[in-house]
């Protein structure tokens, strides 16, 4: 065989060869429910471990939501790929013995039932790292561990009214809720930076930690900037709809034939720009009213419309045109649709049921991430397996 033959034989092994994923070997049980923790438990799969989801009897009820995805429900479609299914009935001493078993071997618990559940159950995430020291346990909550309204229930539309995040978010006029499960996937995604976190540090000193996430710490969290301005600059933002509020212009602007435009300017060289090549008029570059954002800020109503004046004189081409010259940033406010039709939107195939659905990648693009996503789990579709596997007190542990 020739160099070259060894060279292309050696790449084409490489292709086909499926790369090592970093939580390979790793066991992950998640008593788990709805969104957040799913969430986590999804993404940990997507890297290599073996999650096992501990459903009720019933089923967890996020597969009730809707039946959109040939059957199935978006969410649980979403962030339940890749996992095992049993269902357990936890008041009945022979299936918590089961799930005991399981933990015992696992490197995560993960778990967000309802506040104080899992302890009465004895699954208390201090007691199980006394039993089983290098143990990884992640409790997610409504509300936190303490405080006045530690037991009060916690959904994410709930979260999003309670933490503020809809005193901030739309247009003035009737509340209205963010469009996604935002509180859900942040309390989701920092459960995952916890439970990584933890295994980082159990790989130094040999010994399992408990990571404690809540919806409303996250949030919060996410209220940082106008927490800081209303306790530090004495005024919280106002809802501003699709326009920022510390920032001027930046927002969305109506083109002559309709379409809407959303652009940005973040700092004085994007300003001067977009003023000698999108607005055609380098002499605001001399009018105290623009000398700086905070001065565009508080002549919102004068900026704002010189910019609407000269979008809706001019086909979105021409605007556009003049946007790329000025190297000013800008966006389509686009529908669901016009993202199924995206060109940067990337997608998997998954199957569901008999048939196959796409659905978006995960954000980030690695190595190990598989060309096709594996399917959701039937109701307790492991189950016989698992109890098989886990009925003797000597299971090996993973």
């Amino acid at each position: 065989m020739t160099d070259s033959h060894r060279a292309r034989a050696s790449q084409a092994k490489a292709k086909s060869t499926p790369k090592p994923k970093p939580l390979a070997g790793l066991l992950v049980v998640a008593l788990e429910q709805a969104v957040a923790a799913p969430y986590c438990s999804s993404r940990l799969a997507d890297a290599g471990a073996r999650v096992i989801k501990i459903e009720r009897p019933e089923g967890d009820f996020a597969r009730g939501y809707d039946r959109h995805v040939h059957g199935e429900s978006t969410y649980f479609v979403w962030i339940n790929r890749g996992k095992e299914s049993v269902a357990l009935n936890l008041k009945q001493p022979k299936d918590l013995v089961v799930l005991e078993r399981m933990i015992a071997g696992a490197d995560v618990f993960l778990q967000n039932l309802a506040p104080g559940a899992a302890a009465r159950l004895g699954l208390g995430s201090a007691k199980l790292r006394e039993r089983h020291p290098r143990l990884i346990t992640c409790d997610i909550s409504g509300y936190g561990e303490h405080g006045t309204q530690q037991e009060m229930k916690a959904y994410d539309l709930l979260v999003q009214a309670e933490s503020g995040l809809i005193a901030v978010s739309g247009a003035p006029g009737e509340w209205g809720r963010i469009g996604v499960s935002l509180c859900d996937i942040t309390a989701g995604m920092n459960a995952l930076i916890g439970i990584q976190q933890a295994l980082l540090q159990r790989a130094v000193t040999g010994q399992g930690s408990g990571v404690h996430v809540s919806l409303f710490d996250s949030a919060a969290e996410l209220m940082s900037v106008p927490y800081l301005q209303a306790q530090y600059g004495g005024r919280a933002p106002d809802r501003v709809g699709l326009k920022h509020p510390s920032i001027t212009p930046y927002g969305v602007f109506t083109c002559a034939d309709g379409r809407e435009l959303v652009i940005s300017i973040q700092n004085e060289r994007e300003w001067a720009e977009f003023c000698r090549q999108v607005l055609r008029r380098p002499d605001l570059l001399q009018d105290p009213r623009c000398a700086n954002n905070a001065s565009r800020c508080a002549h919102r109503t004068f900026v704002d419309g010189l910019v609407s004046d000269v979008f809706g004189g001019l086909g979105s081409g021409e605007v556009i045109d003049r946007l790329t010259a000025a190297q000013t940033a800008y966006g389509n406010v686009n529908s669901v649709y016009d993202l199924m039709q995206h060109p940067q939107l990337r997608t998997r195939v998954m199957p569901v049921g008999q048939q196959h659905a796409r659905v978006p990648a995960l954000p980030w693009q690695v190595a190990w991430e598989d060309a096709d996503y594996p399917p959701a789990p039937r109701i307790d579709e492991h189950g016989a397996a698992l109890r098989a596997e886990f009925a003797t007190a000597d299971t090996p542990v993973f």
